[in-house]
């Protein structure tokens, strides 16, 4: 049975291990926290995110704990709307509806659906290096006090071979570091993001909107029982240390309706303030037997919503070239060619949305509002067709690709960060 080593616990790592262990590989989960969890507010789900966890055998259980957003669209600093989306036409068009979930929740769902004993919290990446026709992880593994209290005082470390090493431990990933010398630094977008979750408001329904600034941006979704995700980000100075509460209603707390309603119901400590990066494109997702998925590989732009979702497209290509070819070197050669013009593309698409959002200068807000304005809905839905029309690869001859990906991603539709 070939093995496998994940780095990283959060979505794209766990959605690996889920889709690796479906096709029969052995899976070891490495994530550097005492425990697997997800620090974070909401996430849009849109149809191919949905897709992917369908073929993960799990979309409805996530669509079990999801909301659905009704009405969505794009709203001026005024209040006046853009751009409205109905979330039907959404469903109708790509077999989904936009889910709204909170990200702790979704991992649960992906621990749950993974034997307790793949999982090795607690366990801190040192190296990652290339061993014949494998590799081999090296780590800190940190374990709880034996009364159960206090801070972890134990320490030790280990080491383990697979025959392929997956990279899933985010923009600041030690894998791609250490495998990728040549690799540019991830690069400050020039904004900062802030991200809750309201207590219940009730009577409010499940209406979305995002409001478009000069230079900020404010935006809100359903989450079920009445909660509210939130989600702005500003052109900022890198690395501001302004209480991330305080800023955020410094910044927002004027808005119209129903911005102070929704500040006015998030806990003063639940907000989390974070600077955006980007990460510049790697000439490989691949090297040797190590591949790198999720924010690793392509972080992006969080405007479009969309990198959860790659992350999960990533997991179950993975998968699929590993079952369809069984030389792993093969099948990594062609997740590299598969993915990477994909996720290039929709990284750009990303960076125009959220530079577009973010606009400072005002005849240039001022035209991007009345384009907004101008172009119909149902074009604005068709123009993400490449990126909702995503399917999972079906199982592929040997020497094919698992399936064809469109590499270009035109247009542009605003969508609830990720």
């Amino acid at each position: 049975m070939p093995a496998a080593v994940v780095v990283g616990g959060g979505i794209g790592g766990l959605a690996a291990a889920i889709a690796l262990h479906r096709i029969g590989w052995r899976v070891t989960v490495l994530e550097r926290a005492l425990e697997f969890g997800e620090i974070g507010a909401g996430l849009a789900l849109w149809p191919n995110a949905t897709r992917a966890l369908a073929a993960l055998g799990l979309a409805e259980r996530v669509r079990a704990i999801a909301g659905v957003e009704t009405v969505g669209g794009v709203r001026d600093r005024a209040g006046r709307w853009l751009s409205r989306t109905d979330n039907a036409d959404v469903a109708r068009r790509h077999g989904w509806p936009l889910l709204l979930v909170h990200r702790a929740e979704l991992v649960r769902v992906l621990v749950a659906a993974l034997p307790a004993d793949l999982l090795r919290p607690g366990s801190e990446v040192r190296a990652v290096r290339a061993d014949g026709d494998g590799a081999v992880v090296e780590y800190r593994d940190t374990r709880e006090r034996a009364d159960g209290e206090g801070a972890p005082v134990e320490h030790r470390t280990g080491r383990m071979r697979g025959d392929l090493v997956v990279g899933a431990d985010g923009i600041g990933s030690r894998v791609r570091g250490q495998g990728w010398p040549e690799a540019r630094a991830p690069r400050y977008a020039r904004c900062t993001a802030w991200r809750t979750v309201t207590e219940p408001l009730g009577g409010r329904g499940a209406e979305g909107a995002l409001f478009w600034g000069r230079g900020e941006r404010f935006g809100f979704a359903a989450l079920p029982g009445g909660r509210f995700y939130c989600f702005a980000a500003a052109r900022a100075p890198e690395g501001g240390e302004e209480d991330a509460y305080a800023g955020l209603v410094r910044r927002f707390g004027g808005w119209p309706d129903p911005v102070p309603e929704m500040l006015a119901a998030v806990p003063e400590d639940a907000v989390l303030r974070h600077d955006v990066y980007a990460l510049p494109p790697l000439a490989t997702y691949v090297r040797g037997r190590v591949a790198l998925l999720g924010d690793a590989a392509h972080a992006m732009d969080p405007a479009l919503g969309q990198g959860a979702g790659t992350a999960l497209e990533d997991a179950v290509t993975l998968a699929a070239c590993l079952r369809s070819d069984r030389d792993v070197d093969v099948a990594l050669a062609r997740y590299d060619r598969v993915r990477r013009p994909r996720t290039r593309a929709i990284v750009r698409r990303s960076a125009r949305l959220g530079a577009a959002s973010l606009m400072g200068w005002g005849p240039g807000a001022w035209s991007r509002n009345l384009a907004a304005r101008l172009v119909p809905p149902g074009l604005l839905l068709r123009s993400m067709d490449p990126v909702l029309g995503w399917t999972p690869p079906e199982p592929a001859e040997r020497g094919a690709d698992p399936a064809p990906e469109l590499d270009g991603v035109p247009g542009g539709r605003p969508g609830s960060d990720a």
